[in-house]
């Protein structure tokens, strides 16, 4: 299972508000989306669910880029890549807020993904939660911020329940701790698990670095990371496996100056 699906499913998920709105001073609540705006992101759920992604490339604009270094063109190729990997992949968008600032419209999202996977006789059930902001400008999609990313993936008959305790964001050169506790009884069984730090980026996910499994003795991975000396993303990612069962985590953190 590739820690890298957490990155994947930021892509599969940028798609948000996209239409002529009246301006505005400041963030608009959800609630005061224009009629177009919510029958947009209807049309771009159901062309994300179908799989059809000439129709979804028609929101990019092509100089699109996000803080991962995306572009249309290797947005797309993941996407098919994950589509394969899901086929039956299904999401759904929240509006969060809006403005316009100078030409580009910014909206806010939550972006809730799900999706199973067979892979070897063995059902993967995907679950992720992306936060981002989108700029758009004549209705196309130039810019986005990922600002916040929880995925979790599970297999087996009762994999471990996890409790994650990480920051969203940190200083440049701080210390901060990664957790994944298991917050049932282990009993009798054998727990192992790794975890890992890594710059985010697209060239991560075709190249992911391995995880080597460990015994685990005290009911989790404890970790304790040093932020980077100049901002960035980071992805944490942890994997626990027990006989009946396996979790994996990836969450993204932001350094910041």
């Amino acid at each position: 299972m590739s820690k890298r699906l957490g990155w994947l499913l930021s892509l599969l998920l940028s798609w948000s508000a996209i239409a002529n709105l009246e301006n505005a001073a400041k963030a608009e609540s959800a609630t005061d989306a224009p009629s177009e705006l919510r029958e947009v992101v209807s049309q771009i759920e159901s062309a994300a669910n179908e799989r059809d992604i000439k129709a979804l490339l028609q929101f990019y604009s092509p100089e699109f880029t996000n803080n991962d270094g995306m572009t249309s063109a290797s947005m797309a190729e993941a996407l098919e890549q994950m589509w394969k990997s899901y086929p039956r992949l299904q999401y759904t968008m929240e509006i969060q807020s809006w403005e316009r600032v100078g030409d580009n419209l910014v909206a806010e999202t939550v972006t809730h993904i799900r999706g199973v996977q067979q892979s070897q006789g063995r059902a993967i059930n995907l679950d992720s939660t992306l936060h981002s902001r989108q700029y758009f400008q004549n209705q196309k999609l130039v810019r986005q911020e990922i600002l916040s990313e929880q995925t979790k993936l599970t297999s087996g008959n009762n994999p471990p329940e996890v409790e994650v305790i990480l920051p969203e964001q940190v200083k440049v050169g701080q210390e901060y701790n990664f957790d994944v506790v298991v917050t049932e009884p282990l009993g009798d069984n054998v727990l192992l698990g790794a975890a890992t730090e890594e710059k985010t980026g697209g060239d991560r996910f075709l190249n992911p670095s391995p995880l080597e499994l460990e015994p685990l003795a005290s009911g989790g991975i404890y970790k304790l990371a040093t932020a980077p000396e100049t901002p960035d993303d980071r992805w944490l990612s942890a994997i626990l496996v027990r006989g009946d069962g396996i979790t994996m985590v990836t969450q993204r953190v932001k350094i910041e100056e």
